[in-house]
């Protein structure tokens, strides 16, 4: 989402940036860049981190101290690209790695010496899915963020506190071959979203306090659930992969329409891309054109499934973790997931039997993640689910070549949450009750400046839908 990032497209050099989309053009645009099939080589990883005060983590930073830092860590020569999210967080973005060795001390390597710039300023870094610190503030003003945050101001405070207070763990994997089989593209898109309620659940990070999402383990979850109705949304996994996608994209809501030289850009209101490609720039499409390539290309940055094919895949539904070398368990384990033929086959027939029984709604507004996002790993099934894949993984690492530590890293996680039934965030809430940390203060669902719309309250879904 940084704004300051690359575009992750690559123009169709048929098609100039410019010129004004058909329908169909559109449709070949998306259909040959979402998923870049071969032979999985490489993996990468995403680390979204809250900056707190070293001695007083409990209260805001001002603005100005977050500059500061964020200007600190951008003027350090490192291998990972630093950017910033609207609320502050920092992010730094792996370069692809040809190893789970080469990516792990690639990105431990920037760390320390980020970590080593903020500690100068009296600041550290802190995995947590949600920020607890009230109020929360927009740091960042640009025509994006702008109309990113009228859009969402439309459907209530959801997308504001995803703006402003959410931090994960995106772990990237290649889309795999073109062909059928563990390590095929079709096979790892679908393995992807069953997957992600088992990964919600057993890296559930951000407690909720109060509100909406009281008492959920991944409150984070349910906030990016909530933003939009179909921007956070997968398309239904019963259609082909590259059509699903094609589709969903064209059918999801025009977010903004930029103005190059204006500071403010158009946000429209129920027009679809689809329906823009199909006015003659001259009716009810924005800015008065027709969508070019470069206005897709840019669109389909404004989406934000839980699985987003960007030539790779990019998974997006894991909280920030705790501790310095938090992020590495899951990154570890999506790539053992993922890259080793025998645990993805394993892995796969255990999220599979567990999604069946869940039935078929599109994530993450389905039963089986709503349930991980609410109960973790007290959930009985998720439990079993992630002690299978958790086994599965820890027993590739070694074929894929991992350290001692990383694998030592995995079997802890499995030891002290997975096989009791347990999660990061129930430590977040241990810490709470006895008063451990400060920083902890309340999970509640990010509140935001008195500016954002009210939502009525809502009651959490029940546990689990109807099994056939």
């Amino acid at each position: 989402m940084p704004e300051n990032s690359p575009a992750p497209y690559v123009h169709d050099p048929g098609h100039s940036p410019y010129t004004p989309l058909g329908e169909a053009a559109a449709e070949d645009l998306i259909h040959g860049i979402c998923f870049k099939t071969g032979p999985p080589r490489t993996l990468g990883a995403e680390l979204e981190w809250l900056v707190l005060d070293a001695e007083r983590p409990w209260l805001p930073l001002p603005p100005e101290r977050l500059t500061s830092a964020h200007a600190a860590a951008r003027a350090l020569p490192l291998n990972s690209r630093v950017t910033v999210e609207p609320g502050g967080q920092l992010e730094l973005s792996s370069a692809p790695a040809a190893s789970l060795t080469g990516c792990v001390e690639g990105l431990r390597a920037d760390l320390t010496a980020v970590r080593g710039a903020l500690r100068e300023r009296g600041l550290v870094l802190h995995g947590l899915g949600e920020d607890p610190r009230r109020p929360l503030h927009r740091l960042l003003a640009s025509p994006r963020y702008d109309a990113m945050e009228a859009y969402f101001d439309r459907t209530g405070p959801a997308g504001r506190a995803m703006m402003r207070a959410s931090a994960s763990v995106q772990v990237c994997v290649d889309a795999g071959y073109e062909e059928p089989g563990p390590l095929g593209y079709g096979r790892r898109w679908r393995l992807a979203h069953l997957l992600g309620a088992v990964l919600v659940a057993a890296f559930a990070n951000s407690p909720g306090r109060e509100g909406p999402y009281e008492g959920w383990r991944c409150a984070r979850q349910g906030i990016w659930s909530d933003i939009d109705p179909r921007r956070a949304l997968a398309p239904p996994l019963d259609a082909a992969p590259r059509a699903g996608w094609v589709r969903h994209a064209l059918d999801t809501e025009v977010m903004c329409v930029r103005r190059p030289g204006d500071g403010s850009w158009a946000v429209p209101r129920g027009l679809t891309f689809r329906d823009w490609l199909r006015t003659d720039g001259a009716g009810p499409g924005p800015a008065g054109r027709r969508p070019t390539a470069e206005d897709l290309e840019y669109h389909l940055t404004t989406l934000f499934p839980p699985v987003r094919p960007r030539g790779h895949l990019e998974l997006r539904m894991i909280d920030a973790q705790p501790g310095e070398d938090g992020w590495i368990v899951p990154v570890a384990v999506v790539h053992a997931l993922f890259d080793d033929p025998e645990a993805a086959e394993t892995a796969y027939r255990a999220v599979k039997a567990l999604a069946d029984a869940y039935g078929p709604r599109c994530a993450p507004r389905n039963p089986l993640w709503r349930t991980a996002a609410r109960r973790g790993l007290a959930d009985p099934d998720l439990r079993a689910a992630a002690t299978a894949c958790f086994d599965a993984a820890a027993e590739a690492l070694p074929r894929l070549g991992a350290d001692a530590s990383v694998r030592e890293a995995v079997g802890a996680f499995t030891e002290r949450y997975v096989r009791r039934g347990r999660c990061p965030a129930d430590d977040a809430d241990d810490a709470l009750v006895s008063g451990r940390t400060r920083a902890a203060v309340s999970h509640a669902p990010a509140a935001v400046e008195d500016t954002a719309p009210a939502a009525p309250r809502r009651r959490p879904p029940a546990a689990k839908g109807p099994r056939p």
